[in-house]
């Protein structure tokens, strides 16, 4: 059997860490067993979705480096067929309409609450006689359409992720609505049950993998499957993404779209590698920290586990820290030139200059926006903070300061020349009668305000290239 998977999002927000995590390994599955991946937008919640929303999801996926192999299914352009599924399951007697108003829905809800009985439609118009559904009809109400579910079923399939699992028909909440209430000739906007079923009969889908929560859905929806005759697909449910409390992550947790992660400044490979290990384990003798290319020669839904996957920030940190760290100084620069363009900074005609800004800097970056803050006194004179005053005023830390800009009167120096940019800083030292240390210490307080940093000479080295360190050593004296 050709595996055929498929990510079925809604557009009514942005693509969320959820959903991404489903599609990474519905395409993880997908490749692994040679098979397609495919992707169908759920748009037929009419109110909340947006073309943008679906733009952002294409968008966000292709950034993740999941890409499909056809072309995206639009639900909406399917309601025929939805509506032509509907009308035979009502030909058939395995679905009927229902006329029973809200006001009384909401009255029946409120007797089971106050009975301590679970909700329930009660199946109350299932076997209504012609001339009731009549005199309803002639009353001017609309109907819903339900499919019959029978509270004896046995709803039994064999899932990847949990193993066997059942349920009984008389758990799911009664007779299932199918379509959205219309007149008594017409049938309704038909709903997600349904056409979830029609539409992965029609593209064929081999393997149905989705999160947890839709685990009583696909009790709901074998029962369609039955009645409609459509070949069955095999289920592999995967574990809720949790936040630190062991609560499924929500916006309430703060960062959940695929868009917020990236403007902060998370990759794309550390991302989809973290989105792998929420809830897979790798085999023996791999690294956590990979490709999906290289998880999907190892995929499998065996490997996958049952129990919800807590978010780990620190473990993101550290992946996504140890794919910078891995980048060419020009493959960080050109992630970081747009960064820095926002800032309003323009950059030296000198390319190397900035190449050699980003050697200096990646070392040290856990998000690209890193990248930001610490080059920022590369571009704006920072101030000085009260530990390089300090530092600037203790003991003979001045004299040196001094000392080093008449060397750099007499005999200026451009940067390029590393070796004899030290060679000065020893000979001030010696002139100002201090330590080596003192000065280099001092002048990291007077280049860049504070006393951490990157490399002293590199980072005088590029101050010096475009004629900024005399003005900051001029500051001090």
């Amino acid at each position: 059997m050709s595996v055929r998977v498929r990510l079925a999002p809604s557009p009514t927000g942005t693509l969320h860490i959820g959903t991404a995590r489903t599609a990474v390994f519905n395409w993880l599955f997908a490749r692994h067993n040679g098979g397609s991946f495919l992707l169908r937008i759920e748009d037929t919640d009419k109110e909340r979705s947006k073309p943008e929303f679906t733009q952002n999801i294409l968008e966000g996926l292709q950034w993740l480096g999941v890409d499909w192999d056809e072309e995206p299914i639009i639900q909406s352009e399917r309601v025929a067929e939805h509506r032509a599924a509907i009308q035979t399951l009502l030909d058939k007697g395995l679905a009927y309409r229902c006329y029973a108003s809200e006001s009384e829905l909401e009255a029946m809800r409120e007797a089971q609450k106050a009975s301590n009985q679970a909700p329930r439609y009660d199946n109350r118009h299932r076997n209504l006689t012609p001339e009731q559904e009549a005199a309803f009809q002639a009353d001017g109400r609309e109907a819903v359409i339900r499919f019959r579910i029978d509270d004896s079923a046995e709803i039994r399939w064999n899932d990847l992720v949990r193993g066997p699992m059942s349920w009984r028909g008389a758990d799911l909440g009664g007779d299932m609505v199918v379509a959205r209430r219309a007149p008594a000739d017409q049938i309704g906007d038909p709903l997600y049950n349904l056409v979830v079923v029609v539409d992965d009969a029609s593209m064929a889908i081999s393997h149905v993998i989705r999160g947890e929560d839709h685990i009583a859905n696909t009790a709901k929806q074998l029962l369609l499957y039955e009645a409609m005759g459509l070949p069955v697909p095999t289920f592999a449910h995967a574990p809720l993404i949790l936040n630190a409390e062991g609560r499924k992550l929500s916006k309430r947790d703060g960062v959940t779209s695929i868009n917020d992660f990236r403007s902060m400044g998370y990759n794309a490979e550390a991302l989809a590698n973290y989105m792998t290990l929420l809830g897979w384990s790798v085999p023996e003798g791999m690294e956590e920290r990979f490709t999906l290319k290289e998880a999907a020669a190892s995929f499998s839904f065996d490997r996958v586990n049952k129990a919800g996957a807590r978010f780990d920030w620190d473990k993101l940190n550290w992946l996504n820290a140890q794919v910078l760290h891995n980048w060419s100084s020009d493959q960080l620069l050109e992630s970081l030139i747009p960064l820095w363009h926002d800032q309003g900074w323009s950059l030296p005609d000198d390319r190397n200059w900035a190449v050699t800004l980003a050697e200096l800097l990646g070392p040290s970056l856990t998000l690209l926006n890193d990248g930001v803050d610490q080059a920022r006194p590369f571009f704006d004179e920072p101030p000085l903070e009260s530990v390089a005053v300090a530092q600037i005023e203790s003991n003979g830390a001045r004299d040196a300061l001094q000392a080093l800009t008449v060397l750099l009167d007499a005999t200026p120096w451009d940067g390029m020349d590393v070796a004899r940019g030290q060679d000065m800083i020893g000979a001030a030292a010696k002139t100002a009668g201090v330590k080596k240390g003192v000065l280099m210490k001092s002048l990291r307080a007077a280049l860049l305000g504070r006393l951490q940093g990157p490399d002293l000479m590199t980072t005088w080295s590029l101050l010096a290239r475009i004629s900024c360190d005399r003005q900051r050593l001029n500051r001090c004296l």
